[in-house]
């Protein structure tokens, strides 16, 4: 027994060595270098290489793509597998074939995602504006690149832009695309990275073209009058002001308002939409308009269904007899994404740094980078011309005797021997010799080599030309421009997205939508809500009530009034009259808390109907304390229906009070006590959380259960509880003041 617990005793020991020595190594480093170490490669990683497009537009997964298909000839060729281009892009992009496809799929025509499509596609590729329409297997569509893309790879080959190895080395790759447009305006294109993201939105072809060659002409001019506002490949109409356009190409960040367009076809009495947000789908449009017309909000629709088809998108409304289409369409623009926004953050590397820019702004990084690609072109063709020239002038030697070098070639005895005699017979270098020893025995004869001999003066004369236009940075700028233009009358095309005139949104018109009549609400302690009309009132009987629940308040109202739900979770929960059935004595009623969608052990504290908002609310807690908040607070501009926060939760909440005026209250303390004071000696408060301040002072243990209208309060000799100065303690009430009258409250 002792040899055993003498083992357990130095395995023990040697673990907890190794703990230590664990805790020890952990400790050595400290987190900022453990996230320095792993974490930060990553997220560069992501930032530069995968998720925010370059100044050609493009990020990697797409270039790569695009490359790849232009390396297979399907510029001008015909179209291949999607499969067979997706394997074949695997070479440059290991990420797996569905990544690489649904690259595609995004690029292509088919889908409708760029206004200016790359992928010239065949089959089914999906749409942009349907979420459930999913694109068909690569191995069933077919693809080549559209084109436009000849722009994309023009001069690609004459030393442009730089190549890197791929992944393995086996072969090289563009690091950019020399897109002779500004492809990344004209694209649209998001991208989430680590700590930040970009999301781009796209603008017509020809306005970006225009707007380019017009700010290289003159930096100071007006972009809105060549590119007024974005152009989505969905169409619909923009909403924002002239005013809000310009801050966004300012700043590179902002929000663009979109809205479906729609047609009346008064032969069916249906409403036709052909044209969504870019930032939408159908079936999220359907599926707000079903839960709309089930909660009742919407009764002006007998059907309505998704016809889109071939010849595009098309969602049918069927409208019920006398309905006006123009208001039906307020109403869903303001509640359905019908309206939609767009938010826009120019995110963009340059020289592999993010940057949000400005539209200005990139245009004039574009320009410099392009700028760079046509110099680099021109300075290439020199080059070649430049080697033509030389072995030309070679030949021009060969021109002063013919024959002499026919005798050389026919003396020499070794063939390795010809371009090194040839080199001394005639003085020229040994390219020059190889050269014409490379000629064929055919057109060893004057009028080839006269011909050949007077392009000597034009290739002279050309890189006269180019050495000039290297040196001219206008001269350069000017190509650019010329090559804008082109592009701007071959490919482009008249905008899809409208500029609304009435770039104001409608304001929310809820009470004149809604159907307006008197109602006599009824609310049960329990939290039971029926709204009954006056004829319906007339003909009923007694009040039903669940077992043990009793009517707490009835008021007369109108079906559009608004109401407040104050719960025991400190939220206030917003509806209106019309949200609710009209119902009878006879049934209970709808129960408030599954109405409003209640959270989980949340019950009603109080029901108010604020009316225009103006007065307050006042609320009593238990430690004593009183907050008078304004009915303003509670007013919100948006359909919302929940409000969290509405009041202090510092203590519990005994009672809730909407005051129009100032009112006389009285508060009963577990003491036995009782104090009367006025509303109108609290200060209000616009902040819903405040705390409030103290009304009644309390002994410990002690707390304030109960609070009441004073005329509803049933006490006799008011004066004895009243006080000059708040906090009081109160009075100790008297037997013939503690009888409580039960009143319904009138509010």
């Amino acid at each position: 027994m002792a040899k055993k617990k003498k083992e357990q005793d130095v395995k023990k020991n040697i673990n907890s060595s190794r703990v230590e020595g664990l805790r020890a190594e952990v400790l050595e480093q400290p987190i900022t270098d453990t996230l320095t170490v792993n974490y930060m490669p990553y997220a560069m990683s992501v930032i530069v290489s995968r998720a925010i497009p370059e100044i050609d537009g493009f990020k990697p997964s797409h270039r790569k793509l695009l490359y790849t298909m232009y390396k297979m000839g399907l510029l001008n060729g015909g179209r291949t597998k999607s499969a067979n281009i997706v394997g074949q892009t695997m070479r440059l992009n290991p990420h797996g074939d569905a990544a690489i496809y649904e690259t595609m799929v995004r690029l292509s025509r088919g889908n409708e995602a760029l206004l200016t499509p790359f992928v010239d596609s065949k089959g089914n590729f999906g749409k942009v504006y349907s979420r459930d329409m999913a694109y068909a297997a690569s191995r069933y569509t077919e693809a080549k690149l559209e084109p436009i893309c000849a722009e994309l790879f023009r001069d690609i080959d004459a030393e442009t832009v730089d190549f890197v190895d791929n992944y393995d080395n086996t072969m090289r790759e563009p690091t950019l695309l020399p897109t002779s447009f500004p492809n990344v305006l004209a694209s649209a294109n998001m991208g989430i990275a680590v700590g930040m993201a970009s999301n781009i939105c796209s603008f017509n072809l020809r306005e970006v073209c225009k707007a380019t060659a017009a700010w290289i002409k003159n930096p100071d001019c007006d972009l809105l009058e060549y590119m007024p506002a974005p152009d989505f490949s969905t169409g619909g109409e923009i909403l924002n002001s002239p005013e809000e356009i310009a801050e966004i190409y300012r700043t590179g960040r902002g929000s663009i308002r979109l809205r479906a367009r729609w047609r009346y076809v008064k032969e069916g009495n249906l409403i036709e939409i052909y044209e969504i947000p870019y930032t939408t789908t159908t079936e999220a449009i359907i599926d707000k308009v079903s839960e709309l017309i089930k909660a009742g909000k919407i009764r002006e629709i007998s059907d309505m269904r998704d016809e889109t088809d071939l010849s595009g998108l098309k969602l049918a409304i069927d409208l019920k007899r006398g309905v006006d289409p123009d208001k039906l369409m307020q109403k869903l623009m303001r509640a359905t994404p019908l309206t939609d926004s767009f938010g826009c953050n120019f995110n963009l590397l340059i020289a592999g740094m993010p940057r949000v820019l400005g539209v200005r702004e990139i245009i004039e990084e574009w320009t410099a980078w392009r700028t760079e690609c046509v110099r680099r072109r021109i300075y290439f063709q020199k080059q070649k011309k430049a080697e033509k020239l030389h072995l030309l002038k070679g030949l021009k030697r060969i021109l002063l005797d013919i024959d002499k070098a026919i005798r050389i070639i026919r003396e020499t005895e070794s063939d390795a021997e010809v371009v090194p005699n040839l080199m001394i017979g005639f003085g020229i270098d040994k390219i020059q010799a190889e050269f014409v020893a490379e000629i064929k025995l055919r057109n060893i004869n004057k009028e080839y080599i006269l011909k050949r001999t007077q392009e000597v003066d034009d290739l002279e004369r050309e890189i006269a030309e180019l050495e000039e236009l290297l040196k001219s940075e206008k001269k350069i700028r000017n190509v650019i421009v010329k090559e804008l233009d082109a592009v701007a009358d071959k490919y482009g095309r008249e905008r899809k997205t409208g500029i609304a005139a009435d770039t104001v949104e409608a304001p929310p018109d809820e009470d004149e939508a809604l159907p307006d009549y008197p109602v006599t609400v009824f609310v049960s302690r329990e939290g039971y809500f029926k709204k009954i009309t006056p004829q319906s009132l007339r003909m009923s009987g007694e009040q039903r009530f669940k077992e043990g629940d009793a009517l707490k308040f009835s008021c007369e109202t109108t079906n559009a009034a608004e109401l407040l739900v104050f719960t025991d979770k400190y939220q206030v929960y917003k509806a209106r009259c019309a949200d609710f059935d009209d119902s009878k004595a006879s049934v209970l009623g709808d129960y408030l808390p599954a109405k409003l969608g209640f959270d989980e052990g949340e019950n009603v504290m109080e029901v108010c109907f604020p009316g225009d908002y103006t007065g307050f609310v006042l609320f009593v807690y238990e430690n004593g304390k009183a907050a008078k908040v304004e009915l303003s607070s509670y007013a919100t501009k948006s359909n919302r229906r929940k409000l969290t926060g509405a009041y202090s939760d510092k203590s519990p909440l005994k009672a809730v009070f909407l005051c129009k005026e100032e009112q006389q209250l009285v508060l009963y303390s577990t003491e036995n006590r009782a104090l009367i004071f006025s509303t109108a000696q609290l200060a209000p408060k616009s902040t819903r959380a405040t705390q409030g301040v103290a009304v009644m002072t309390l002994k410990r243990k002690a707390a304030v259960h109960r609070a009441a209208l004073l005329e509803q309060s049933g006490i006799v000799n008011a004066a004895r509880y009243r006080t000059r100065s708040l906090p009081a303690a109160g009075a100790l009430l008297k037997e013939e003041d503690a009888e409580e009258k039960q009143i319904i409250m009138e509010l």
